[in-house]
Protein backbone atom coordinates (compact mmCIF):
# COMPACT_ATOMS: atom_id res chain seq x y z
CA UNK A 1 0.00 0.00 0.00
CA UNK A 2 1.22 3.83 -0.99
CA UNK A 3 2.86 5.52 1.95
CA UNK A 4 0.62 8.54 2.83
CA UNK A 5 2.35 9.28 5.84
CA UNK A 6 4.75 10.70 4.79
CA UNK A 7 2.24 13.87 3.11
CA UNK A 8 0.53 14.11 7.19
CA UNK A 9 2.52 17.57 7.47
CA UNK A 10 1.91 18.88 4.33
CA UNK A 11 -2.14 18.11 4.23
CA UNK A 12 -1.79 19.56 8.09
CA UNK A 13 0.51 22.72 7.09
CA UNK A 14 -2.27 23.45 3.88
CA UNK A 15 -5.18 22.99 6.47
CA UNK A 16 -4.06 25.18 8.59
CA UNK A 17 -2.90 27.62 5.48
CA UNK A 18 -6.76 27.62 3.96
CA UNK A 19 -8.04 28.35 7.54
CA UNK A 20 -5.77 31.73 8.63
CA UNK A 21 -6.65 32.77 4.97
CA UNK A 22 -11.19 32.38 4.82
CA UNK A 23 -12.69 34.12 1.76
CA UNK A 24 -16.55 34.01 1.22
CA UNK A 25 -18.30 32.29 -1.69
CA UNK A 26 -17.61 33.21 -5.17
CA UNK A 27 -14.74 35.87 -3.30
CA UNK A 28 -12.05 33.33 -2.62
CA UNK A 29 -9.90 35.18 -5.51
CA UNK A 30 -6.44 34.33 -3.14
CA UNK A 31 -7.30 31.03 -2.63
CA UNK A 32 -7.93 30.32 -6.66
CA UNK A 33 -4.81 31.80 -6.81
CA UNK A 34 -2.82 29.63 -4.34
CA UNK A 35 -4.49 26.55 -5.65
CA UNK A 36 -3.30 27.13 -9.12
CA UNK A 37 0.13 27.53 -7.87
CA UNK A 38 0.36 24.73 -6.90
CA UNK A 39 -0.83 22.48 -9.62
CA UNK A 40 1.10 24.49 -11.85
CA UNK A 41 3.81 22.92 -9.26
CA UNK A 42 2.97 19.55 -10.08
CA UNK A 43 2.78 19.88 -13.73
CA UNK A 44 -0.85 20.66 -14.60
CA UNK A 45 -2.93 22.90 -16.17
CA UNK A 46 -5.31 24.81 -13.77
CA UNK A 47 -8.18 26.52 -15.29
CA UNK A 48 -10.42 29.39 -13.76
CA UNK A 49 -14.65 28.03 -13.72
CA UNK A 50 -17.48 29.98 -12.62
CA UNK A 51 -14.99 33.61 -11.44
CA UNK A 52 -12.88 31.59 -8.68
CA UNK A 53 -13.23 27.94 -8.98
CA UNK A 54 -10.66 26.06 -10.50
CA UNK A 55 -10.45 22.99 -12.50
CA UNK A 56 -7.36 20.52 -13.48
CA UNK A 57 -6.89 17.34 -15.26
CA UNK A 58 -4.49 14.49 -14.63
CA UNK A 59 -4.73 11.73 -17.17
CA UNK A 60 -3.35 9.17 -16.94
CA UNK A 61 -0.73 6.80 -19.40
CA UNK A 62 -3.69 4.96 -20.69
CA UNK A 63 -7.08 6.10 -22.46
CA UNK A 64 -10.40 5.38 -20.17
CA UNK A 65 -12.94 6.74 -18.37
CA UNK A 66 -13.40 10.27 -16.04
CA UNK A 67 -13.85 10.54 -12.39
CA UNK A 68 -13.75 13.70 -11.05
CA UNK A 69 -13.08 14.56 -7.83
CA UNK A 70 -14.26 17.62 -6.14
CA UNK A 71 -13.89 19.93 -2.94
CA UNK A 72 -15.48 22.64 -2.16
CA UNK A 73 -13.53 26.39 -1.47
CA UNK A 74 -15.89 29.00 0.64
CA UNK A 75 -15.92 29.81 4.01
CA UNK A 76 -18.58 31.65 6.28
CA UNK A 77 -19.26 34.83 7.94
CA UNK A 78 -18.37 33.87 11.39
CA UNK A 79 -16.64 34.96 13.90
CA UNK A 80 -13.68 32.74 14.72
CA UNK A 81 -13.10 32.24 18.66
CA UNK A 82 -10.85 29.35 18.46
CA UNK A 83 -7.00 29.77 20.22
CA UNK A 84 -5.09 27.99 17.95
CA UNK A 85 -1.73 29.55 16.09
CA UNK A 86 -3.20 29.82 12.16
CA UNK A 87 -6.43 31.62 13.53
CA UNK A 88 -8.75 32.98 11.05
CA UNK A 89 -7.08 36.46 10.17
CA UNK A 90 -9.90 37.89 7.94
CA UNK A 91 -11.72 38.63 10.77
CA UNK A 92 -15.50 37.81 10.82
CA UNK A 93 -14.51 34.88 8.08
CA UNK A 94 -14.22 31.46 9.13
CA UNK A 95 -13.70 27.92 8.10
CA UNK A 96 -16.40 26.46 9.85
CA UNK A 97 -17.66 23.40 7.76
CA UNK A 98 -14.16 21.75 6.99
CA UNK A 99 -13.96 23.02 3.52
CA UNK A 100 -10.18 24.38 4.18
CA UNK A 101 -9.66 20.62 5.22
CA UNK A 102 -11.71 19.61 2.33
CA UNK A 103 -8.85 21.60 -0.32
CA UNK A 104 -5.88 20.27 1.68
CA UNK A 105 -6.61 16.65 1.62
CA UNK A 106 -7.24 16.96 -2.62
CA UNK A 107 -4.62 18.60 -3.40
CA UNK A 108 -2.37 15.79 -1.87
CA UNK A 109 -4.27 13.38 -3.28
CA UNK A 110 -3.39 15.76 -6.68
CA UNK A 111 0.07 15.69 -5.77
CA UNK A 112 0.13 11.30 -5.48
CA UNK A 113 -2.16 10.86 -8.49
CA UNK A 114 0.39 12.77 -10.66
CA UNK A 115 2.87 10.17 -9.52
CA UNK A 116 1.08 7.43 -10.11
CA UNK A 117 -0.01 8.25 -14.46
CA UNK A 118 1.42 4.85 -15.41
CA UNK A 119 -0.98 3.23 -13.18
CA UNK A 120 -4.50 5.14 -14.40
CA UNK A 121 -6.45 4.14 -17.60
CA UNK A 122 -8.41 7.66 -17.81
CA UNK A 123 -8.71 10.91 -16.29
CA UNK A 124 -9.16 12.66 -13.19
CA UNK A 125 -10.73 15.83 -13.24
CA UNK A 126 -9.98 18.17 -9.87
CA UNK A 127 -12.74 20.04 -9.53
CA UNK A 128 -12.53 23.04 -6.34
CA UNK A 129 -15.69 24.40 -6.40
CA UNK A 130 -16.63 27.84 -4.79
CA UNK A 131 -19.61 28.76 -2.87
CA UNK A 132 -20.85 25.99 -1.86
CA UNK A 133 -23.47 27.27 0.95
CA UNK A 134 -25.07 29.08 -1.81
CA UNK A 135 -25.73 26.11 -4.86
CA UNK A 136 -22.31 27.28 -6.72
CA UNK A 137 -22.22 24.27 -8.32
CA UNK A 138 -25.10 24.90 -10.40
CA UNK A 139 -22.55 27.64 -11.77
CA UNK A 140 -20.02 25.05 -12.64
CA UNK A 141 -22.41 23.07 -14.21
CA UNK A 142 -23.79 25.49 -16.55
CA UNK A 143 -20.07 26.49 -17.36
CA UNK A 144 -19.38 23.09 -18.33
CA UNK A 145 -17.46 21.25 -15.77
CA UNK A 146 -19.02 17.91 -16.68
CA UNK A 147 -18.08 18.13 -20.18
CA UNK A 148 -14.84 18.09 -22.01
CA UNK A 149 -14.50 15.44 -20.95
CA UNK A 150 -17.38 13.90 -20.17
CA UNK A 151 -17.56 12.92 -16.63
CA UNK A 152 -18.33 9.15 -16.15
CA UNK A 153 -18.50 9.40 -11.88
CA UNK A 154 -17.88 11.54 -9.07
CA UNK A 155 -16.99 11.27 -5.77
CA UNK A 156 -16.89 14.07 -2.67
CA UNK A 157 -15.84 13.51 0.82
CA UNK A 158 -16.69 16.00 3.66
CA UNK A 159 -15.24 16.12 7.51
CA UNK A 160 -18.06 15.36 9.73
CA UNK A 161 -17.97 16.10 13.58
CA UNK A 162 -21.14 14.60 14.69
CA UNK A 163 -19.53 11.30 13.42
CA UNK A 164 -16.38 9.94 15.85
CA UNK A 165 -13.10 10.27 14.35
CA UNK A 166 -12.10 7.14 12.79
CA UNK A 167 -15.14 6.14 11.69
CA UNK A 168 -16.49 7.08 8.04
CA UNK A 169 -20.24 7.51 7.29
CA UNK A 170 -21.26 5.84 3.74
CA UNK A 171 -24.69 4.32 2.55
CA UNK A 172 -26.73 4.18 -0.55
CA UNK A 173 -29.74 6.36 -0.82
CA UNK A 174 -30.32 10.04 0.37
CA UNK A 175 -27.26 11.24 2.47
CA UNK A 176 -28.42 14.74 2.85
CA UNK A 177 -31.38 16.43 2.28
CA UNK A 178 -32.97 18.72 -0.81
CA UNK A 179 -33.60 22.00 0.83
CA UNK A 180 -35.79 24.59 0.42
CA UNK A 181 -35.94 28.39 1.71
CA UNK A 182 -39.34 29.95 2.07
CA UNK A 183 -40.21 33.51 2.34
CA UNK A 184 -43.54 34.55 3.95
CA UNK A 185 -45.50 37.93 3.26
CA UNK A 186 -48.53 38.88 5.65
CA UNK A 187 -49.91 42.07 4.89
CA UNK A 188 -52.80 43.27 7.25
CA UNK A 189 -54.03 46.82 8.27
CA UNK A 190 -52.28 48.84 10.69
CA UNK A 191 -53.49 50.50 13.46
CA UNK A 192 -53.79 51.37 17.36
CA UNK A 193 -53.30 48.39 19.72
CA UNK A 194 -56.16 50.15 21.86
CA UNK A 195 -58.66 49.53 18.79
CA UNK A 196 -57.76 46.27 17.24
CA UNK A 197 -61.30 45.67 15.83
CA UNK A 198 -60.32 48.39 13.47
CA UNK A 199 -57.40 46.84 12.25
CA UNK A 200 -56.35 43.57 10.61
CA UNK A 201 -53.37 41.84 12.57
CA UNK A 202 -50.46 40.32 10.55
CA UNK A 203 -48.65 39.16 13.56
CA UNK A 204 -51.21 36.64 15.34
CA UNK A 205 -51.85 34.81 11.67
CA UNK A 206 -48.09 34.54 11.98
CA UNK A 207 -47.74 33.26 15.00
CA UNK A 208 -50.66 30.43 14.00
CA UNK A 209 -48.80 29.92 10.82
CA UNK A 210 -45.88 28.74 12.86
CA UNK A 211 -47.74 26.44 14.91
CA UNK A 212 -49.59 24.84 12.06
CA UNK A 213 -47.08 24.43 9.68
CA UNK A 214 -45.61 21.76 12.01
CA UNK A 215 -48.15 19.37 11.69
CA UNK A 216 -47.46 18.75 7.83
CA UNK A 217 -44.19 16.79 9.99
CA UNK A 218 -46.30 15.12 12.36
CA UNK A 219 -49.90 14.80 11.21
CA UNK A 220 -49.59 14.53 6.73
CA UNK A 221 -46.17 12.67 6.47
CA UNK A 222 -45.35 9.73 7.30
CA UNK A 223 -42.63 9.75 10.12
CA UNK A 224 -40.41 7.49 8.16
CA UNK A 225 -39.97 10.07 6.01
CA UNK A 226 -37.28 12.88 7.54
CA UNK A 227 -38.88 16.07 7.38
CA UNK A 228 -37.63 19.88 8.87
CA UNK A 229 -39.60 22.94 8.70
CA UNK A 230 -37.74 25.72 10.68
CA UNK A 231 -38.54 29.53 10.65
CA UNK A 232 -35.09 31.56 10.73
CA UNK A 233 -36.56 35.01 10.78
CA UNK A 234 -39.47 37.30 11.71
CA UNK A 235 -39.80 41.17 11.03
CA UNK A 236 -42.94 43.10 11.73
CA UNK A 237 -43.83 46.29 13.56
CA UNK A 238 -42.87 49.41 14.17
CA UNK A 239 -43.86 49.94 17.75
CA UNK A 240 -45.12 48.15 20.78
CA UNK A 241 -48.34 50.35 20.29
CA UNK A 242 -48.84 50.27 16.46
CA UNK A 243 -50.25 46.94 15.31
CA UNK A 244 -48.02 45.83 12.45
CA UNK A 245 -48.97 46.45 8.32
CA UNK A 246 -46.45 43.90 7.09
CA UNK A 247 -44.58 40.94 8.81
CA UNK A 248 -42.51 38.53 6.95
CA UNK A 249 -41.27 35.07 7.60
CA UNK A 250 -37.96 33.58 6.41
CA UNK A 251 -37.04 29.71 6.91
CA UNK A 252 -36.07 26.65 5.63
CA UNK A 253 -37.60 23.18 4.44
CA UNK A 254 -35.51 20.07 3.82
CA UNK A 255 -36.59 16.59 3.71
CA UNK A 256 -34.42 13.67 2.49
CA UNK A 257 -37.13 12.11 -0.44
CA UNK A 258 -38.66 13.07 -3.98
CA UNK A 259 -40.43 16.39 -2.66
CA UNK A 260 -41.76 17.10 -6.50
CA UNK A 261 -45.15 18.61 -6.38
CA UNK A 262 -46.06 15.50 -8.71
CA UNK A 263 -44.72 13.30 -5.94
CA UNK A 264 -46.39 11.18 -2.94
CA UNK A 265 -45.57 13.56 -0.19
CA UNK A 266 -45.56 17.26 -1.68
CA UNK A 267 -44.56 19.23 1.16
CA UNK A 268 -44.55 22.39 -0.64
CA UNK A 269 -47.96 22.17 -1.74
CA UNK A 270 -48.87 21.20 2.31
CA UNK A 271 -46.97 23.95 3.39
CA UNK A 272 -48.94 26.80 1.15
CA UNK A 273 -52.00 24.81 1.48
CA UNK A 274 -52.22 25.65 5.01
CA UNK A 275 -50.13 29.37 4.69
CA UNK A 276 -53.11 30.08 2.73
CA UNK A 277 -55.90 29.03 4.44
CA UNK A 278 -54.71 30.41 7.84
CA UNK A 279 -54.09 33.98 5.78
CA UNK A 280 -57.87 33.31 4.59
CA UNK A 281 -59.41 32.92 8.09
CA UNK A 282 -57.57 36.06 9.36
CA UNK A 283 -58.47 38.62 6.56
CA UNK A 284 -54.21 38.61 5.49
CA UNK A 285 -53.57 39.11 2.18
CA UNK A 286 -50.58 36.20 2.07
CA UNK A 287 -47.59 35.34 -0.27
CA UNK A 288 -45.28 32.35 0.05
CA UNK A 289 -42.03 32.27 -2.10
CA UNK A 290 -39.87 29.07 -2.13
CA UNK A 291 -36.16 29.23 -3.38
CA UNK A 292 -34.39 26.21 -3.97
CA UNK A 293 -31.48 25.64 -2.06
CA UNK A 294 -29.92 22.18 -3.21
CA UNK A 295 -31.13 18.86 -4.02
CA UNK A 296 -30.91 15.77 -2.42
CA UNK A 297 -27.70 14.00 -2.10
CA UNK A 298 -28.54 10.71 -3.73
CA UNK A 299 -25.38 7.86 -3.12
CA UNK A 300 -25.30 6.18 -6.17
CA UNK A 301 -26.25 1.83 -5.07
CA UNK A 302 -23.40 0.68 -7.23
CA UNK A 303 -20.75 4.23 -6.73
CA UNK A 304 -21.57 2.73 -2.89
CA UNK A 305 -20.89 -0.87 -3.23
CA UNK A 306 -17.27 0.02 -5.23
CA UNK A 307 -15.91 2.24 -2.40
CA UNK A 308 -16.64 -0.37 0.00
CA UNK A 309 -15.43 -3.57 -2.08
CA UNK A 310 -12.43 -2.00 -3.81
CA UNK A 311 -11.37 1.33 -0.81
CA UNK A 312 -12.67 1.41 2.33
CA UNK A 313 -11.33 -1.90 3.15
CA UNK A 314 -7.80 -0.36 2.48
CA UNK A 315 -8.90 2.06 5.06
CA UNK A 316 -10.68 0.84 7.68
CA UNK A 317 -12.12 -1.50 9.54
CA UNK A 318 -15.60 -2.96 7.99
CA UNK A 319 -17.65 -1.99 11.63
CA UNK A 320 -15.64 1.26 11.46
CA UNK A 321 -17.91 2.53 8.23
CA UNK A 322 -21.24 3.31 9.52
CA UNK A 323 -24.59 4.10 7.10
CA UNK A 324 -25.07 8.21 7.44
CA UNK A 325 -27.76 10.69 6.82
CA UNK A 326 -28.43 13.97 7.95
CA UNK A 327 -30.84 17.21 7.05
CA UNK A 328 -28.15 19.48 6.09
CA UNK A 329 -28.13 20.38 2.39
CA UNK A 330 -24.84 20.09 -0.40
CA UNK A 331 -24.91 21.09 -3.69
CA UNK A 332 -22.48 18.15 -4.43
CA UNK A 333 -25.72 16.45 -5.63
CA UNK A 334 -25.17 18.73 -8.80
CA UNK A 335 -22.59 16.73 -9.80
CA UNK A 336 -23.92 13.26 -8.88
CA UNK A 337 -27.90 12.60 -9.10
CA UNK A 338 -29.23 15.86 -10.23
CA UNK A 339 -27.57 15.38 -13.66
CA UNK A 340 -27.38 11.36 -13.43
CA UNK A 341 -23.88 10.45 -13.05
CA UNK A 342 -23.06 8.11 -10.43
CA UNK A 343 -21.23 9.01 -7.37
CA UNK A 344 -21.57 9.13 -3.95
CA UNK A 345 -20.26 11.48 -0.96
CA UNK A 346 -18.69 9.98 1.87
CA UNK A 347 -18.18 11.06 5.18
CA UNK A 348 -15.07 11.84 7.36
CA UNK A 349 -15.60 11.30 11.06
CA UNK A 350 -13.76 13.93 12.57
CA UNK A 351 -15.16 14.28 15.82
CA UNK A 352 -12.73 14.16 18.71
CA UNK A 353 -13.39 15.74 22.34
CA UNK A 354 -9.75 15.22 23.33
CA UNK A 355 -8.87 17.89 20.80
CA UNK A 356 -12.24 20.04 20.65
CA UNK A 357 -13.51 18.65 17.31
CA UNK A 358 -16.74 17.28 18.71
CA UNK A 359 -18.18 20.83 17.93
CA UNK A 360 -21.01 21.86 15.36
CA UNK A 361 -20.84 22.97 11.80
CA UNK A 362 -21.15 26.57 11.41
CA UNK A 363 -20.26 27.40 14.92
CA UNK A 364 -17.77 29.77 15.98
CA UNK A 365 -15.61 26.98 17.77
CA UNK A 366 -15.91 24.52 14.80
CA UNK A 367 -12.19 22.64 14.44
CA UNK A 368 -11.35 19.60 12.78
CA UNK A 369 -9.35 16.28 14.25
CA UNK A 370 -6.15 17.32 12.21
CA UNK A 371 -5.28 13.09 12.37
CA UNK A 372 -8.04 12.66 10.13
CA UNK A 373 -7.24 14.35 6.72
CA UNK A 374 -4.56 12.01 5.42
CA UNK A 375 -8.48 9.58 5.05
CA UNK A 376 -9.74 11.67 2.91
CA UNK A 377 -6.17 11.98 0.82
CA UNK A 378 -6.66 8.15 1.09
CA UNK A 379 -10.55 8.43 0.17
CA UNK A 380 -9.56 10.34 -2.99
CA UNK A 381 -6.06 8.45 -4.44
CA UNK A 382 -7.55 5.11 -3.89
CA UNK A 383 -11.00 5.74 -5.51
CA UNK A 384 -9.17 7.13 -8.42
CA UNK A 385 -7.26 4.75 -8.76
CA UNK A 386 -9.26 1.40 -8.38
CA UNK A 387 -12.18 3.29 -10.79
CA UNK A 388 -8.84 3.97 -13.48
CA UNK A 389 -7.67 0.44 -13.11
Amino acid sequence: MYNFEQYKDEVIQLRRHFHKHPELGFQEYETSKFIQEYLKNLGLEPKVIAKTGVVALIEGKYPGKTILLRSDMDALAVLEENDVAYVSENKGVMHACGHDGHMAMLLVAAKILTEQRDAMHGTVKLVFQPNEEEDGASFLIKEGVLKNPDVDTSFAVHLWTPIPSGYIGLKSGPVMAEMYNFKITLVGKGGHTSAPQSSIDPIICAANIIQSVQSIQTREIDPMDATVIMFGKISGGTSSNIIAETVEMEGTLRYLYDGDDDGEQQPRKRFERIVKSICEAYRINGTVEFMPSSYTVMNDESSVQFLKTHVMNQIVPEHNIIPYCCMGGEDFSEFINHNNIPGALIFIGTGNPEVGSDKPHHRCDFNIDEDTLLTGVKIHVLTALEYLK
